[in-house]
Parts: structure tokens; sequence; C-alpha cells
């Protein structure tokens, strides 16, 4: 949600900026910004809607030399999206200007005190509220920006990164964080900013992610100064080697970044067992697991709690680990989890998902738990992310860099990860036997050639999609294993093509649902072999005698089924436990070739952010 990047060093700091924001495009965006110091003029440039927009504003209304500037990608909160409140904002002098992500919550008593002593406000936004409090902090007690910043920061409440100019002294950035990522580049004589390290992974492969409560003073020609914002207090910071590259943020030929993250499935489940899963030798090693074995061992419970697309996983993992290690499981949103004064216990475990690591809810959640004594495991892709830092302990899903906003690769490497949780902890506790262990360990390991069987499903989902693409609603059934898989299939089709879609369990559709179904509603409907097989087939004649058009997804060689649904897509045969990853695929082609034919922004929907880092 929202991108900040940032440049001060010896070369042109526009392209750089420019790049940077197209690269931070996926996290979801409504307008965007740019500001450039040439030495003598301090020059802004914004406007509502894309980066190419404020390009072809940039060219007409300003010169864009200059080796420091800072650029930012709005996911509106505090003011509706257009040019005013777009970023980055000027004090009332002009001197300072502010590039923020997050949300400043006391933001209405700062502004109405800034107003009583003579400040004028020409936005909406918080963040013109704390650019004019730090400047009035600097001339009231007569403070450089570095310190006035922090005096300023310690009045607010909220979550923010942050990177401040002032023109007075323009050889330094200030950046901070506090709930929202921020990544510093360490070049030779120049220096990065970022909500992520991806636009600068050209430039250096160092990286230093600021901690919550952070500040850093970077300047030219000197060393960079990183304090605590609360107490001023020095900090030795820790210089990452990063990991990804040029490569795995680029298209690589595909139409859009779902397509390709879509494809690169079988890959990166296989990358996210490498090492871990051992099947010729009936082993599961997860140093996350091995080190805290005995705690997952007498866990009396463990609790999930996840949004969106990881709390789909979550409820996969939930039938995974009743089953598998015979351990009770509760999913729980993040954001309700936090507010409703849970029972927690030091015997509980918390596995926290997230993709980007980052998610503000399940953030607050890890907090809570750990504040009750819950040991907390995290599963997230993003090395060095927050989550990931603070979480007891964890697992990565090595996904690689996933750009488009509606995850998919996600989706299937997290469950590929509390999958082996869940076997491990059942070989260890005996619930599981040899043979049918064994057996699950071999299906895991060639689970990726068959989501690439499934992936041969992609012109006959493309064939249904021209049918049902101007459908105005749709329904998702599924039971056991893959009623999750249904919710998410469902959100999938939201999320990209702006149908409206509901996912339930297919047991669950004559208790109100089976009443909208006539001969306009498309009824998806999740039926592999393994299972419930004979149950769903009675919810599928349910639907065929209402007039109901049926999509179904069964397994191959399938009659039964066939005989009664409008459209089949067939998918190879696997365990149930490990179904979801397989009837997941034609589910996302679906929705990515619906969305395409919508003429929808398919990796950068409407009103979504990647990374939510607020409430």
């Amino acid at each position: 949600m929202c991108g900040i990047v940032g440049y001060i060093g010896y070369r042109e700091a526009y392209p750089i900026v420019i790049k940077g924001l197209k690269r931070l495009e996926y996290r979801g965006y409504d307008s965007a910004g740019v500001m450039l110091y040439d030495g003598e003029n301090l020059k802004v440039c914004k406007t509502k809607g894309k980066v190419s927009d404020l390009e072809e504003r940039a060219s007409k209304e300003m010169t864009i030399n200059g080796s420091i500037g800072i650029g930012h990608t709005r996911w509106a909160t505090h003011g509706v999206p257009n040019d005013v409140n777009s970023h980055p904002h000027l004090s009332n002098s002009g001197d300072l200007a502010i590039v923020h992500n997050g949300i400043i919550e006391n933001y209405a008593p700062l502004k109405a005190e800034l107003i009583k002593r003579g400040y004028v406000f020409h936005s909406d936004t918080d963040t013109e509220v704390l650019v004019n409090l730090i400047e009035e902090v600097q001339k009231k007690d007569n403070l450089k920006l570095g310190k006035a910043v922090q005096v300023a920061l310690n009045q607010v409440v909220g979550a923010y990164a942050i990177a401040v100019f002032d023109k007075k002294n323009p050889n330094e950035i200030v950046a901070a964080r506090l709930g929202s990522p921020l990544a510093i580049g360490v070049g030779e004589g120049e220096f990065f900013i970022a909500s992520d390290a991806s636009p600068f992974i050209e430039y250096t492969a160092n990286a230093i992610y600021l901690e919550d409560g952070e500040m850093a003073n970077i300047r030219l020609h000197k060393q960079m100064k990183v304090r605590k914002i609360k107490d001023d207090s020095l900090v030795n910071p820790t210089i990452q080697e990063l990991q990804m590259n040029l490569e795995q943020i680029e298209k690589g030929g595909y139409d859009h970044f779902m397509l390709k993250e879509i494809y690169e499935q079988p890959s990166v489940i296989k990358d996210t067992y490498r090492g871990r899963l051992h099947a010729n030798e009936g082993l599961i090693q997860m140093a996350g697991v091995e080190d805290n074995l005995e705690k997952f061992l007498n866990a009396e419970r463990i609790i999930i709690v996840a949004c969106g697309t990881s709390w789909h996983a979550g409820l996969v993992a939930e039938y995974v680990f009743e089953e598998f290690a015979r351990i009770p499981v509760e999913v729980e949103y993040a954001s309700e989890f936090r507010y409703r004064n849970p029972i927690i216990n030091s015997k509980d475990i918390v596995i926290a998902i997230s993709q980007s690591g980052e998610t503000a809810d399940t953030m607050a959640a890890i907090k809570l738990a750990k504040e009750n004594g819950a040991f907390v495991f995290g599963v997230c892709n993003v090395v060095g992310s927050s989550i990931s830092r603070e979480t007891h302990a964890g697992a990565y899903t090595h996904a690689g860099p996933e750009i488009g906003v509606a995850s998919t690769k996600a989706f299937t490497t997290q469950i590929t990860v509390l999958t082996m949780i869940a076997l491990r902890l059942a070989k260890a506790k005996g619930t599981l036997s040899n043979s049918v262990f064994h057996s699950y360990l071999q299906e895991l390991e060639i689970i990726p050639d068959k989501v690439k069987e499934a992936l041969e499903t992609n012109d006959r989902a493309k064939e249904i999609a021209a049918v049902f693409k101007d459908a105005p609603n749709c329904l998702y059934l599924g039971r056991g294993y893959n009623f999750p898989v249904a919710l998410e299939g469902a959100l999938k089709l939201k999320e990209i093509s702006y149908i409206h879609a509901e996912g339930y369990p297919a047991a669950e559709m004559k208790h109100g649902p089976i009443a909208l179904i006539d001969e306009h509603m498309p009824v998806v409907v999740i039926a592999p072999k393994q299972g419930h097989y004979d149950k769903i087939v009675s919810n599928i004649q349910e639907i065929k005698s209402r007039s109901g058009k049926i999509i179904a997804v069964v397994t191959k060689g399938d009659t039964q089924v066939r005989e009664l649904a409008d459209y089949v897509i067939e998918i190879p045969e696997t365990s149930d436990a490990l179904s979801p990853l397989i009837t997941t695929i034609p589910l996302q082609l679906l929705s990515y070739h619906i969305a395409v034919m919508r003429g929808c922004n398919v990796d950068q929907p409407r009103n979504l952010a990647k990374s939510v880092t607020v409430e």
C-alpha cells in the first residue's frame, strides 16, 4: 500500500525515482508524484492517476534535472484521490517536502493546533499535517531537520514510513518508519530509499531495513546515522545482501505479472520444499520447527491468524493439521482477533501468515499473542520483513517476488509450507502410520508436475471465460479441503474482474444460496474424485434441477459429474489433503481470462493494495 522511492547521490534522480515508482505499482495506488532538487530549486509535480500520467505531466511542467529526489504512489486514506491530495506535500514555507505511507491517527487535533498558529492547509491529508508539524518544531526550537523529525514523530499516533527533505540543508534526506516498511539501498557515494528493495536492485545489492521506531539521517559524503525515534539513541544497523534479481520482477514475456506468477507455481512449490522435503529418506526438516519441536508437540491449540488469501491458506491448514497431527486449530481473521479480547495462553501456538510480512492487522495480532505468552510462528514470503522479525520462529515460502496484487503463488506455497509442518508434527506424534506418512511425502514431491499438468487447462479456462465474462454474479462450491479453495476462487474473481462472487461449502447451498440459482447463474463446483465425491454429486444435481450453469473442476477420467455439468475442467488426481494445490489452478486461470476479456487492470485492480500496512 502506497510506495516510496528516494535517491540522493551523483546520478540524475528523476529516472531512478520514476523507474522505482513503476516497480512499486504492484502495491496498488491512485495517484503519483515526484520532488526534485537541482541544487537551487525544489520542484514538485503530482497527479491523480498512474505513473505514466505523472511522466507526461512532468515533461510539460518541470525541468527534470537534479541529483536528489523523492517520489510516491498514493493509496487514498485521508482525502479522495486527486492532484492536491497526492504526495509529495510541502510545508507552508515551501522548504520541506515529505512523502508518507500510513495513517496519522491524531492528525485532527494536531491540525487544529497548527491552524491556530497560522498554518494554512491545502489538502485533506494527514500527511500535510505531519510536514507542517515538523516545520513548526523546527522553527520553534531552532532544530536541524533530523532532530525536528524525531521530536515531531514523538507527538504523533499512528503508522508511517516517511522521507523528508529540507532545501535549507540540501545534502540530506531523513527517513523513518513505524509499522510501514522502508528499505535503504547503500551504494558507493549514493543512497536509495524505497518501500521495498525492488526499485534499487540494479544499483546496489546492499540494503538496510529500518526497524519499527527507527529513523535514518541519510547524508551525502557522510556516514548514515540510524537512531531510535523514541529516545534519539544511536543504532548499529545491519546491512543485508539482497537475494532478488531483476529477472524475478520482470514479466518475462507474459502479458501480465499475474499470469507469469500462475505459471511459476510448479517451480516455486519445488523451491518451497527444496532442502526441507526428503521423500526417499522419509524426512521433513524445517529449522524453525525442529528448533521448537517440543513447543509444537505440547501445544494444546494452534491459532492461525491471517487476512485475505492467506486466511484461505490457513483454512486449508486447519483441515491438514487436525487430520494429520490431531491438534485443535482455530483460524481467525487477524483484524477481528486483535479486537475481540481473545483467550490466549502459554500453551497456544499462533501461526501468522502473510505474503508480504508487513500486514498491519497480522502484525498487531502477533504482538497481542506475544503479550499473552503464546509462541508465535510466522509464515511469509519476504525475507527481512516485519513479521519475520517479530515472530519467535518461522518459515519462508520462497515464492520469489509476487507483483500481481491478487495472490496466486503465495497461496500454493503457503499451503505447501503448512502441509510440511503438519506432516512433521504427525511424524513426531505418531498420528500417521509410516506408510501413510511416506505416501504423502512422495505425493507432495510430485505435486509440481501435477500443477504443471493442471496449467494445461489454460485454453479450456479461456473458452469458458468467454462464455461467462459478462455474468453479474457467480457461486463457488467445494467440500472439505476444497471449501477454502471455493472461497479463494470467488475472491480471485471479485478482485480482478469485479464480478460479484461468493464461495460456500457445497452442503450450505440449500441453506440460502440456492435461492439465487437460475439459468443465468454460473456455479463453479470443485469436485475431485477424492474426498466427498458422492455428496458433491448430489449438490450438483440440485443445481442442475434448477437450471444453474455448472462449471465443474473434476479429476481426469470422471464420467459422473461430466454428465451433469455444462462445462468441465479436468485436473490430475492427487490425495484429498493435497488437492487444493491442484484445484486452485484452473480457478486462477478462469478469473484471469475473465478479467482480461472485461478489460480490467489484472495486475493492479481498482481500490486494492498488495501490502495492507494500515488498518
